[in-house]
């Protein structure tokens, strides 16, 4: 039995942009959902499951780049921004909120559609979550993460600051405990962006979290470095209930 091909959500303000570009994925072997608002995309993410969202940055009411974040802070699904020529400081913005990548309108469909295999080729290869837990509040070893408020808390009930970095590589430990993650599994999931070559910004951030959740982190014990493959996060994590 074949396996389903992967659902595209296109959200752009202008009807002949989306209807035109969910028309060529589907004739190229992709399914495709369209919205023409982010509260239209909101209600379709929940009333079907979508593997990747191209997502223009300027449309009427809540922007792209606000539903971008709320993407990126609430899960792990991959999206394209749709930007025009004048948004560079957009642009930026969104692959610092953690956008995978971006298209400059008008586009070429092919490109696009070549974009959005890399992306979905990467991001297949990022281990599932396990057994997803409410992710309002994770706990790990007395520590507690609010992900809505990006608070973390310590064992004595101390309030420790994160960095956005931090934040979004603590969030992918916590949701992925026990696993091996290398440093290109975690750039996609902190970062949303290829490596390059000789990128080591993934273990600056891996250190300066240890630094902020280890007793020793010289001596590691949460965050464990397996050689030749990666990093894992050690403990149980819980939501509490």
């Amino acid at each position: 039995m074949n396996e389903p091909s992967a659902h595209i959500l296109v959200v752009d303000d202008h009807r002949d942009i989306r209807e035109t570009l969910a028309r060529y994925l589907v004739k190229n072997g992709l399914r495709a959902t369209t919205a023409e608002s982010a509260a239209h995309a909101r209600k379709a993410l929940k009333a079907a499951s979508v593997d990747l969202v191209v997502l223009d940055i300027m449309m009427p009411g809540e922007d792209g780049l606000s539903l971008c974040r709320h993407l990126v802070e609430t899960g792990s699904l991959p999206v394209i921004l749709l930007t025009a020529m004048a948004e560079d400081t957009d642009r930026v913005i969104g692959l610092e909120i953690g956008a995978d990548d971006y298209v400059t309108k008008p586009f070429n469909p092919r490109e696009l559609l070549a974009r959005i295999r890399a992306v979905l080729r990467r991001t297949s290869q990022v281990p599932k979550e396990r057994d997803p837990i409410d992710q309002e509040q994770m706990l790990f070893d007395g520590w507690t993460l609010s992900v809505t408020r990006r608070e973390l808390v310590d064992p004595s009930g101390v309030n420790v600051p994160l960095s956005s970095g931090e934040f979004q590589l603590l969030c992918a430990f916590l949701k992925r405990p026990k696993m091996v993650l290398n440093r290109d599994q975690l750039l996609d999931l902190t970062t949303g962006r290829a490596p390059t070559v000789f990128d080591r910004s993934i273990d600056n951030q891996v250190s300066r979290l240890r630094r902020k959740i280890e007793e020793d982190p010289k001596d590691p014990k949460l965050i464990k470095t397996v050689w030749g493959g990666g990093y894992m996060f050690t403990a149980d994590v819980s939501d509490g209930a």
